[in-house]
């Protein structure tokens, strides 16, 4: 039986909702800002805790398969709320060079701002958001956390937001 198994997921935003801004550390003395990304689409990965199986996994596949999210011009932030330096050291063990962005402190603002934030562990859900490039949620989705849920749903949103973008 999982850890988890009596704890509900949350509801994320909702596709059609203007995606909240933030800025958050990304490095020592380097942040990234949401809205600095307008004009692309942006995939919000949102996980738990570095270094669990599940979410090394995870971001390890997203790493590879960043030229796929280059293709659709899609920047990939992963987003926990483990401090920068444990983000540095994990990037570091396991060749991740996506940004990993730091929702320590206040610790989950961001991810309550996205309805990602399991109160209970104090930690965010494992959570996915493809914003297309005005900003807004195209696509939402929220895995239990000891599953890892993969790229599919990333890939096929980004396929619907480019296909939209140039019937528009």
């Amino acid at each position: 039986m999982s850890y988890y198994a009596d704890v509900e997921l949350s509801e994320p935003l909702a596709a059609g909702t203007e995606a909240p801004d933030f800025r958050l550390p990304s490095g020592p003395e380097q942040e990234i800002q949401l809205s600095d990304l307008r004009g692309q689409p942006v995939i919000l990965a949102f996980y738990p805790a570095d270094w669990s199986p599940v979410c090394s996994d995870q971001m390890v596949l997203y790493q590879e398969l960043t030229p796929e999210f280059e293709s659709y011009d899609a920047a990939v932030l992963g987003i926990s709320v483990d401090g920068v330096w444990c983000h540095q050291a994990f990037a570091r063990h396991r060749n991740i060079r996506l940004p990993l962005l730091s929702d320590f402190e206040p610790k989950g603002e961001v991810s309550r701002m996205y309805r990602a934030y399991r109160e209970g562990e104090g930690f965010s859900e494992r959570a996915l958001f493809v914003l297309d490039p005005e900003g807004v949620i195209y696509w939402s989705y929220v895995s239990p956390p000891e599953v890892n849920p993969g790229a599919d749903g990333i890939l096929r949103a980004l396929e619907d937001v480019a296909t939209r973008e140039v019937i528009s």
